[in-house]
């Protein structure tokens, strides 16, 4: 794997004006099963692709944000892979690439690219994925989705239908660490695991019995992707967030803390609003995961927009949605801005939110109107009554209602002779 991805900088960094590049790109989050995912999946192709044929890994996410990932950080660093072996989204300009007809791009891990990388559509060839299938057919492009617990489930499969020679112990391990994880060490409690990931991990482990024991892999990991000390809250944001475009820009990022030792933040409102204001979102979603003792998950809800009748918005729309049903439970908050809910149902991950949120953008009009009008109704009510908060005129200042005021009668009357007579007295 090492010799792979120094081939991959090297020949990226060097000009092959005549050469095809086949990139294999994750989702914008960069998590591990991304990572995995890209990494494992471009090794096959390598070894699977004519003389001469470029197949590479880009994380999708900046070098800097790779300390964000600490996880994935951790997995790294136990197959001895330095992070400088890596290529990630601003060290290779991919719509440069497309533009001089010279890409060929393989989503996994996601089946849609986001508005932000609309030009790279037309070079997609290929999907491998297990989120909720939003790409529509075409010919030119080889789909795989289905909805199990890991996209690296899948890659796994279709590398040992394809070619399981390829495999050796550092892919075998990169791909059963995301699977692991992903699946949260197989418990049903969690509502993740498949059978068809239980049957994968164990080909994995049969295959490759000096692989980490699987509870001791999956408590580290844990522990990593759960530590978010020292971090800023945009980092917290930025560590695990996706973003959906519509009538709104929307933000979702997953946070690995209680909801309300996040509200405790100071300034929390305010580094919020100028998260938004940076990246160019109207409203945030913050989607909180912690474990009882006995690795229950708990989730919490935040919702956060500057725009009252956007946040109104999306939290009615979510405490009706039914496919799946939230069962949010609204708790106190004491920020303004932020509404706050303690989610019932806690098997519905953001991959079962994302769903949710991109539906709420189709229905919503540009106008703000959502549905058949009723919650458009409402929240312009509020929006009225805002605006007639703000356009009331001031008290009028009390000194203007004492008897006798020198304004009373207005400005005393001043003629032309008044000011030449000034004048000539200030001249002399």
């Amino acid at each position: 794997m090492e010799e792979f991805l120094s081939s991959c900088r090297r020949a990226v960094q060097v000009d092959q004006s005549g050469i095809r590049v086949h990139v294999v790109l994750g989702n914008e989050a960069c998590d591990l099963d991304s990572m995995a995912c890209s990494l494992a999946y471009a090794y096959f192709l390598s070894k699977q692709a004519a003389p001469g044929a470029l197949c590479v890994p880009v994380l999708n996410m900046r070098q800097c944000e790779l300390s964000l990932r600490p996880d994935s950080v951790c997995v790294l660093r136990e197959l001895s892979l330095a992070p400088d072996l890596l290529l990630f989204r601003d060290q290779l300009d991919l719509g440069a690439l497309q533009r001089a007809g010279r890409l060929a791009l393989t989503l996994v891990d996601h089946n849609v690219l986001p508005s932000s990388d609309r030009e790279l559509e037309a070079a997609v060839v290929e999907v491998i994925d297990h989120h909720r299938l939003e790409r529509e057919p075409a010919p030119s492009c080889l789909v795989t989705v289905e909805t199990v617990g890991s996209c690296a489930t899948l890659v796994t499969e279709r590398i040992l239908q394809k070619a399981p020679e390829v495999l050796d112990l550092q892919s075998a391990q990169l791909l059963y660490a995301a699977v692991v994880l992903d699946c949260v060490n197989m418990a049903p409690s969690a509502g993740k695991v498949t059978p068809k990931d239980e049957q994968l991990a164990a080909a994995l482990e049969s295959r490759f019995p000096a692989l980490p024991q699987r509870g001791e892999l999956f408590q580290k990991l844990q522990e990593a992707k759960f530590d978010v000390s020292g971090l800023t809250t945009e980092q917290m944001l930025m560590k695990d967030m996706k973003a959906v475009s519509g009538s709104l820009n929307v933000a979702i990022s997953v946070l690995y803390v209680p909801l309300e030792d996040f509200l405790q933040r100071a300034a929390l409102e305010a580094e919020l609003s100028d998260f938004c204001q940076k990246f160019g979102y109207d409203l945030v979603l913050l989607m909180t995961i912690s474990f009882t003792e006995g690795s229950e998950p708990i989730r919490e809800l935040g919702v956060f927009s500057r725009s009252r009748a956007c946040r109104r918005q999306v939290s009615v729309y979510l405490e009706q949605a039914r496919d799946p049903a939230l069962n949010l439970c609204p708790i106190s908050s004491q920020h303004p801005h932020i509404t706050a809910y303690q989610q019932g149902n806690s098997v519905a991950s953001r991959k079962k939110l994302l769903p949710l949120v991109k539906d709420f953008l189709e229905q919503r009009h540009g106008d703000g109107r959502l549905g058949d009008g009723r919650l458009g109704d409402m929240e312009e009510e509020e929006e009225e009554e805002e605006e007639e908060e703000e356009s009331r005129f001031p008290p009028t200042p009390m000194n203007s209602l004492v008897e006798g005021c020198p304004l009373d009668s207005g400005l005393p009357h001043i003629s032309p002779q008044d000011l030449e007579d000034k004048f000539n007295q200030l001249t002399h």
